[in-house]
């Protein structure tokens, strides 16, 4: 297994050495070389690459194809990157600024998996605002383990579910009202199109459509 990683590194380097007359190209590559340890760095750069489609002008027709063929990363973890980057960028800046990097502890600094979990937090309707910076709080300041993460927001947002019985049970019957009404859709519809009823039966059935679409909309 180390002897293909260091083939891996090796033949990663070959393209870097062979990228010299394109810096942007090279710095994705070298970035790539060490996202373990600079993962927001090859995140910034990879931003850059699938916003401007550089990768065109590299010769690959895709992202994807780009990602795993030049720098060696797959497309789930190319995208993953970039969404966290993107996260960082937009909720949290702080954390991209230099004297950030240079002035935490390395054992503490986020993966790019951590950022990805806290960004699905950010947009879960089941947590509030306390619950989003107790999360915040264990990936940048204690630089907690993904997983261990992942595992406690999951058991945070059952616990949410459980204390609002109310909303789940309006969800619930939001949801099985719009699958009535789906049926109704179907089943008017063919109806029409065999002419089983009578015109006036059949608008009566559009008239009571009506009526539960409204209800959807209020409940919505």
């Amino acid at each position: 297994m180390e002897a293909l990683k260091t083939r891996g590194l090796d033949s990663l380097q070959k393209r870097i050495d062979a990228a010299a007359d394109n810096p942007m190209r090279q710095h994705v590559m070298e970035t790539a070389k060490h996202f373990k340890t600079s993962w927001i760095e090859l995140g910034r750069a990879l931003y850059s690459v699938w916003r401007d489609k550089m990768y065109k002008e590299w010769g690959y027709a895709t992202f994807d194809a780009y990602t795993s063929k030049e720098i060696g990363i797959r497309n789930q973890t190319a995208m993953k990157l970039l969404r966290s980057y993107s996260f960082l960028e937009k909720e949290e800046p702080v954390y991209l600024k230099q004297e950030y990097s240079e002035g935490t502890d390395t054992a503490k600094v986020p993966s790019y998996e951590s950022v990805d979990i806290l960004r699905l937090a950010k947009n879960n309707k089941n947590l509030d605002s306390r619950d989003y910076e107790s999360l915040k709080k264990d990936i940048f300041d204690k630089g907690r383990d993904a997983r261990e993460v992942k595992k406690d927001l999951t058991a945070l947002i059952r616990e949410r579910k459980e204390l609002e019985p109310e909303e789940a049970r309006s969800q619930q019957r939001l949801s099985t009202i719009r699958r009535f009404l789906g049926t109704m859709r179907a089943l008017k519809k063919e109806l029409e199109f065999a002419n089983y009823l009578p015109i006036s039966i059949t608008k009566d059935i559009e008239t009571l459509i009506k009526r539960v679409e409204d209800e959807v909309d209020d409940a919505g």
